[in-house]
C-alpha cells in the first residue's frame, strides 16, 4: 500500500507516447543531448528554454555526467549487483545497463518508465539482453514499482539495490516529493545505495535568477512541471540515508552535478546552468 500523498498529475507526469501535439520530457531531455528523437513541438520548448538561457544544455549534460560517474561507482566500488532505474528516458550514450555490466556482465538492471516511445526503445535495445529488463509504471506511485511482477522477480529487495532517481523528482508537482522518495528507500536493504540528480537553485542572486527563468518555461509551459529545489529540500528527499562526500573537498552531502567526483581537473569555469544541477549519493545503513 503506497503511504505516498495523492498529486495531482502535472503534464510532464502523464504519458505521452507518440502525440506530436504534446511536448515530452524524455524526447526534450533526448534533444538537449544531442538525440534526434523529438518533434516539433518539443523543439519549441527546447528553443524557449534555450532563447531564455542559451547554456541549459549543460544542465542536460550535468545531469548524465553525475548518473555515469555515479553509476561507475556503485559497479566497481561496491558489492552491489541489481539496480533499479526510474524514469529511465529513451535510451542514450552510456545506459544504466551498459556501465555496470561493464563491470559485472551478470548485473541485474531494471528500468521503469510509462512513455510509450521510451518503453519501445527500450525494449528493442534489450531484447537480446538477459540480464536487463523494462517496465512500465508510474514511478511517482512507488508501490506500483515495487510490487510489479517484473521487479519483483528481478531485483531481490532483502539484497542491497542501487535505486536510480536520476531528473526525475524535479517532474514531481506538491509536497509529497519527500514521501515518495522515503517509501523507496524504506523498500531498500541496509547497504543500499541511492542516486538523485534533481534541478538545483543554489540559492545565490544570479543563479537563482537562471533557475527561476528556466522554471518558469518548464512549469508555465505546456510540460507543467520543473522546480529547481534548494540543498534542504533536495537533501530531505534521502531521508535515513547517510550521504556520500561529493568530492575530495567537501563533506557530507549534495553538490553541483559537474563537480560530483570530476573525472579529472576542470580547466574551464563552469557555466551558470551548470550550477543549477545538483547530485547526490547516500547509503542505507
Amino acid at each position: 500500500m503506497s503511504t505516498a500523498p495523492p498529486s495531482t498529475l502535472s503534464p510532464s507526469q502523464v504519458p505521452v507516447g507518440v502525440d506530436p501535439s504534446r511536448p515530452s520530457v524524455a524526447r526534450i531531455y533526448d534533444g538537449f543531448l544531442g538525440g534526434n528523437h523529438y518533434y516539433e513541438v518539443d523543439r519549441a520548448v527546447m528553443d524557449k528554454i534555450s532563447a531564455a538561457v542559451p547554456e541549459a544544455v549543460h544542465i542536460a549534460r550535468g545531469n548524465r555526467g553525475f548518473h555515469n560517474r555515479a553509476l561507475r561507482l556503485l559497479a566497481n566500488q561496491t558489492d552491489i549487483r541489481q539496480f533499479l532505474d526510474c524514469g529511465s528516458g529513451l535510451p542514450t550514450a552510456e545506459n544504466t545497463h551498459q556501465i555496470v555490466q561493464r563491470s559485472h556482465r551478470d548485473a541485474h538492471v531494471v528500468y521503469v518508465d510509462n512513455d510509450p516511445v521510451v518503453l519501445a526503445h527500450g525494449r528493442a535495445l534489450l531484447a537480446e539482453n538477459d540480464y536487463t529488463h523494462m517496465v512500465e509504471a508510474d514511478i511517482f506511485r512507488p508501490s506500483m514499482v515495487l510490487e510489479n511482477e517484473t521487479v519483483r522477480e528481478y531485483i531481490d529487495f532483502s539484497q542491497p539495490v542501487g535505486l536510480l532517481h536520476i531528473g526525475t523528482m524535479h517532474h514531481y508537482e506538491g509536497d509529497g516529493a519527500v514521501e515518495v522518495m522515503r517509501e523507496y528507500i524504506d523498500a531498500l536493504a541496509p547497504g543500499s545505495f541511492v542516486a538523485l540528480a534533481h534541478f538545483y537553485d543554489p540559492e545565490v542572486e544570479e543563479l537563482t535568477a537562471v533557475a527561476k527563468r528556466i522554471e518558469e518555461i518548464l512549469v508555465s509551459g505546456p510540460l507543467g512541471a520543473g522546480r529547481f529545489r534548494t540543498r534542504v529540500e533536495i537533501e530531505a528527499m534521502m531521508p535515513g540515508l547517510e550521504l556520500l562526500p561529493p568530492n575530495a573537498t567537501s563533506g557530507p552531502g549534495l553538490s553541483v552535478a559537474d563537480e560530483w567526483w570530476p573525472d579529472g581537473p576542470r580547466l574551464t569555469a563552469l557555466s551558470e546552468s551548470a550550477r543549477c544541477v545538483a547530485g547526490v549519493v547516500g547509503r542505507k545503513l
